[in-house]
């Protein structure tokens, strides 16, 4: 990593005041480099400035850094920076929060030692603070159809294409490379149904836009170089439901930066990334998707990976039977969601249609309190309850993959079928 000024002067700072702690120092560090990419950006890319107050937890003990005192007195300042603890009822991610009558960035300790990829972390998150102002809505859903075997040919097909895109030595190579991208692109969407492309299309607004936002104030020196390397390293993910649009996005991004440099001043919360490119490129998707795809999908190893899909398809097959065995048909503990705050790992999340989304770890806070997943979750579709296994007993607040902390007032109570138990208010 090449020295910078910012990270000589944060180490000559360390050297001559030794006594000052070390997590106020990184916390500065960050909050000063912060502070740089917004002030470098100056509300360009958006129109709206991206600096505001942000947190630094530590997920261990929930104690927090923070670049500001929020309306209590609960953080104290602390050489230029304000320190606390964390309330057990908010949620703990990388994400935008309001908490203390603040809308902070919130970034999880320890943060990424390469200042490139910290940079795009910062900028990522810091975009999640403003997306309201923008008129894009947070949103969250779970396309289940990136879990079939169908559904992740076409997004590997699509991101090839799109990797080609990125790296076309000339105009034609770029054309020709789009267009694919977004024959896949329709032949998928052809196949999931409305529901799932529009569950596509929100997503990617969400964590996709966030993360070309990230890339485009990262500092790095050759964008289209390092997003076509992500696409590639995507297609080894695990789940694609909810990753996807981290890939995705950002691609779509610098390419319709490419052809349509002004297409984010008009950006609703009903645009597509995928149809403003098309337009922009002059693409008409073709009466029959689905038969097109099969010609082009040659073009980019299409029988290879449907091969490799196939074959995983089957082994993932045996840990959806074990989901459902565990959280659908076994004995379970079933606890209601009214405020839920989540935090998990979104590369992991393995739809369970028609019941809901697995998480296999999560941290979930509600107003009973705080669930810790450690071997699956199941949220249901509509986000009403979410699903455990039984506890050993009744009176037990863990089980097989779980723990609970309730808030005085809830109680596990029996549930309708035999073995089941769920949660309920005392009061």
């Amino acid at each position: 990593m090449k020295t910078t000024a910012a990270s000589l002067a944060a180490l000559m700072m360390a050297l001559a005041f030794p006594a000052v702690a070390q997590e106020v120092m990184d916390a500065r560090a960050v909050f000063d480099q912060a502070e740089a990419i917004c002030e470098a950006d100056d509300g360009a890319l958006w129109g709206v400035s991206l600096c505001g107050p942000i947190l630094i937890v530590d997920p261990a003990t929930r104690a927090v850094t923070a670049s500001q005192a929020g309306d209590s007195d609960i953080l104290s300042e602390d050489d230029g920076v304000f320190t606390g603890v964390l309330p057990d009822d908010v949620m703990i991610a990388n994400t935008a929060v309001d908490w203390d009558g603040v809308r902070w960035t919130m970034l999880l300790a320890p943060l990424p030692d390469e200042a490139e990829v910290r940079a795009g972390l910062i900028a990522h998150e810091s975009w999640h603070r403003i997306q309201d102002q923008l008129g894009l809505p947070m949103a969250s859903p779970t396309p289940d159809h990136l879990a079939t075997a169908e559904g992740r040919i076409a997004m590997r097909l699509e991101w090839r294409a799109l990797a080609a895109a990125l790296s076309a030595p000339n105009a034609e190579g770029l054309r020709t490379a789009t267009h694919n991208a977004l024959i896949f692109r329709a032949a998928r969407h052809a196949q999931a149904g409305e529901a799932g492309a529009e569950q596509e299309r929100v997503l990617e607004l969400n964590e996709g836009l966030a993360e070309y936002t990230g890339v485009k104030l990262s500092g790095a020196l050759d964008p289209h170089r390092d997003v076509a390397a992500t696409l590639r390293a995507a297609e080894g993910a695990d789940a694609f439901s909810r990753m996807f649009a981290y890939a995705s996005g950002p691609a779509y991004g610098l390419l319709l930066d490419d052809a349509a440099p002004g297409w984010r001043e008009g950006l609703t919360a009903e645009s597509d990334l995928g149809a403003l490119l098309g337009e922009a490129v002059g693409f008409t998707a073709p009466d029959d998707p689905v038969a097109v795809f099969a010609r082009t999908a040659a073009l980019y190893g299409g029988q290879a990976v449907a091969d490799e899909e196939l074959a995983a398809h089957q082994e993932r097959a045996g840990l959806t039977t074990r989901w459902s065995d565990r959280l659908v048909d076994g004995p379970v503990l079933r606890l209601p969601l009214e405020n839920i705050r989540v935090s998990f790992d979104p590369n992991t999340l393995q739809p369970l249609p028609p019941h809901g989304v697995v998480y296999p770890t999560a941290t979930i806070t509600d107003v009973w309190g705080v669930l810790t997943v450690t071997d699956g979750a199941l949220i249901d579709g509509d986000w009403s309850a979410v699903t455990v296994t039984a506890p050993g007993d009744g009176d037990a607040l863990s089980g097989d993959g779980w723990s609970l902390e309730l808030t005085e007032g809830w109680r596990v109570a029996p549930g309708a079928r035999d073995g089941d138990f769920v949660l309920e208010s005392g009061e």
